[in-house]
């Protein structure tokens, strides 16, 4: 396939010098794994296809945001609603091309209704009305139309076509009352004797529309947030042990039983056990717990776990699809696609609400025909127009949206950042937390708590002797003692010939003495980690490390309690560990070594029992648990993962946040179940005055003109009330 030098659509990737273009970006990412064996000729793009596909496992199935039960095996339109499907499986393709496709819409209906809504208001220009509108209506609405036609040929209504047939009636309406005006009943004219016309409306209202469909489709991108960070873990290649030597190999060639070498420093590629050699492991994926795990021959690894200092060889025992990281995942994947009650409920209203609408339009239709004084075509025409146009669902769409902007905004001002409306709804509603220790409850790192002299030394310099040799390591032990000799301020020597012994410590030579510093053997009990320090062979002074406390812990766990809120400890840390913490802040259920799996079953558990289930964490085992919850919420220092997984950031990282989110859902759910009220109500009344309900009896009509200035008066009435929300003491 020929390439173009200017604009290569699989991007570039440079290597020796050169810089290489590529067709397609899976071309791009196989090479940039191994450039050599691309180059030699070592890798044959038919097997690496074929090593990928095994490694993928089925076909991606695509699924409908809107419509859970529709399956297709390519991204073709809903056959149930018509919204475009996304994929099912983590990491297949979806180009974003739905969203970028919205936003030129939006740009154009925002470019041409604008215009139509002032020439609207001055009165001015109709023809010139009604060919801008044109563009906005049917070229930035067709989706809009084209999803309110498979509603149609399907029985499922929604409100796509109520959209649809408020815009279509009021730009149709407008058409004809501008091509034959005598149609237009004198009742129906204003006081210079001129037809209604709606075209801003009808341009407007797609505006809007198509405003909502980029942001939620901005969401649903900002959910794959979560998918591609935890794919990230993961390296793209892995050094394979073979009898030529070590080779680089892209992570999809792998197969169970290969032996592959891992580096100082390098992620684990896949799940497995250690052959030979010794390292500390970061294995914050599984337990969210910060200390590495100390590794050698027959222990198990994990894939996506970070090596520290050491170097060993490993077996692969699961690969593709079987890692541990994988299961992740798809448990974040299956979490996100779960609908929220909220969504449910509102789908539940629009299939009842566009229907009845259309019926009334109808009804409003056949009896100024049957019943009504001349001329009758065109009372018909206009009641069944001012009824679609009343209840177009401006005031409806802009319920939420409104509370939700407001509030939304006032949240961010106070460290408390919210994704979506069902996100508040449920901060409001939860009555049960699900708590991470490591990094949510403490501090998420070790400080040194206590030093404490064994020998002729003193406190400061075994202290002292320690930081010098613990230079050499970037182990977070070694990060403690450091920062406690610069919170004391020692000047801390150089060490000569420091020397990382994995799984034992570090040692060197400091001001002619040799020093040891060993890893923790032992745990000084309250959840503190004791290790020695030793000097010219004799134990010098034992160092005393803990995760302490976040700073206001303690206040907001009890706030919550208050709040009638059930607590729920849920880490991958040992009882010993959990215990002292829980003890401390007065949380009674803890659930300890649990893998990230296990915490997402717990939440499903709380779920299934009926409690309405908030967890918060910072961690990337969190991140199934944060999306199988009801509301996730992530501390803002978090792991990647975990804050796209949430759809709550604590911006500040700590649970007074949470308790401030608290009091923000509360008050942005109940204003906007006050903005639908008023919506609702106001559509309850305008519909039955639009179809002209009470002219048998008073002889009044509600006009297209005046449906219209009510449709606008009540979209103020829910902006107003939503901007309550600005001045809301958190």
């Amino acid at each position: 396939m020929d390439v173009d030098p200017e604009h290569p659509k699989g991007g570039s990737h440079p290597h020796g010098g050169k810089l290489y273009l590529f067709c397609n970006p899976k071309c791009r990412a196989r090479f940039a794994a191994d450039p050599e064996g691309w180059l030699s000729g070592r890798l044959d793009l038919a097997a690496v296809v074929a090593a990928e596909a095994a490694a993928a496992g089925p076909t991606t199935a695509w699924v409908c945001p809107m419509c859970p039960e529709v399956r297709e095996p390519k991204p073709v339109p809903c056959p149930s609603c018509g919204m475009a499907l996304e994929p099912e499986t983590p990491g297949a393709e979806d180009d974003g091309g739905e969203l970028a496709d919205m936003t030129r819409r939006l740009w154009a209906a925002a470019a041409f209704g604008l215009p139509v809504m002032g020439l609207a208001m001055a009165m001015r220009a109709p023809v010139l009305q009604a060919v801008l509108a044109a563009p906005a209506v049917f070229w930035a609405g067709w989706p809009f139309f084209e999803r309110a036609w498979v509603s149609l040929k399907t029985g499922r209504l929604n409100m796509f076509t109520l959209i649809a047939l408020g815009t279509a009636a009021a730009y149709g309406g407008s058409l004809l009352a501008l091509l034959v005006p005598g149609l237009t009943p004198a009742a129906f004219r204003d006081h210079h004797g001129r037809a209604p016309m709606y075209f801003e409306a009808a341009a407007m209202i797609t505006a809007f529309v198509c405003l909502g469909q980029v942001l939620e489709l901005r969401a649903r991108a900002r959910t794959k947030e979560a998918l591609a960070a935890l794919m990230d873990l993961a390296p793209k290649t892995a050094r394979r042990v073979g009898p030529g030597g070590d080779e680089d190999v892209p992570l999809a060639a792998l197969k169970a039983g290969d032996t592959l070498r891992v580096r100082p420093g390098e992620a684990v590629p896949v799940d497995g056990t250690v052959l030979e050699g010794r390292s500390a492991v970061d294995e914050s994926l599984v337990t969210g717990e910060a200390m590495p795990v100390e590794k050698g021959p027959g222990a198990e690894v994990i894939g996506g776990a970070l090596n520290g200092d050491g170097s060993f060889t490993m077996r692969a025992d699961a690969v593709g699809q079987d890692t541990l990281l994988a299961r992740v995942v798809a448990l974040v994947a299956k979490a996100q696609r779960t609908r929220a009650p909220a969504q449910a409920r509102a789908d539940a209203v629009a299939a009842r609400f566009v229907p009845a609408v259309v019926a009334a339009a109808a009804v409003a239709a056949a009896a100024w025909l049957l019943f009504g004084p001349e001329p009758r075509l065109a009372h018909a025409l206009s009641a069944a127009v001012a009824v679609l146009v009343v209840a177009c669902p401006c005031a409806l769409g802009l319920a939420t949206p409104m509370s939700v902007t407001v509030g939304v905004g006032r949240g961010a001002r106070a460290g408390v950042l919210v994704r979506d409306a069902a996100a508040l709804e449920e901060l409001a509603a939860f009555d049960t937390l699900v708590l991470d220790k490591t990094g949510t409850l403490t501090e998420g790192r070790p400080v040194i708590e206590s030093v404490s002299p064994t020998g002729d030394l003193s406190e400061a310099e075994v202290l002292r002797l320690a930081a010098a040799v613990e230079r050499a390591s970037q182990h977070p032990l070694a990060k403690a003692v450091l920062a406690e000799a610069a919170r004391r301020g020692l000047s801390v020597p150089e060490a000569s010939d420091a020397q990382l012994e994995p799984g034992r410590g570090v040692s060197g030579t400091v001001e002619g003495r040799r020093v040891f510093v060993g890893r923790p053997e032992a745990e000084g009990g309250q959840g503190r980690i004791v290790f020695a320090v030793r000097v010219d062979g004799r134990e010098a002074g034992v160092l005393a490390a803990a995760d302490p406390l976040k700073e206001g812990a303690g206040e907001a766990v009890e706030a919550l309690r208050r709040l009638g809120v059930r607590l729920v400890l849920a880490t991958g840390d040992g009882a010993g560990a959990a215990g002292p913490v829980a003890e401390a802040l007065g949380i009674l259920e803890v659930r300890a070594r649990l893998l990230p799996a296990d915490k997402a079953a717990l939440v499903e558990q709380l779920k299934a029992a009926g409690r309405r289930v908030a967890m918060a964490g910072d961690g990337v085992n969190d991140a199934a648990a944060l999306a199988a919850a009801h509301v996730g919420v992530a501390m803002g220092h978090g792991a990647d993962a975990a804050k796209a997984s949430a759809a709550v950031t604590l911006v500040h990282g700590d649970l007074a946040g949470l308790v401030r989110a608290r009091v923000l859902g509360r008050a942005v759910t109940e204003n906007a179940r006050r903005n639908l009220f008023w919506a609702f109500a106001y559509n309850a009344a305008a519909v039955p005055l639009a179809a002209g309900l009470l002219y048998p009896v008073t002889g009044w009509i509600l006009g297209p003109m005046a449906a219209g200035a009510l449709m606008s008066l009540s979209s103020v009435t829910v902006i107003t009330n939503a901007l309550f929300l600005r001045d809301l003491k958190l």
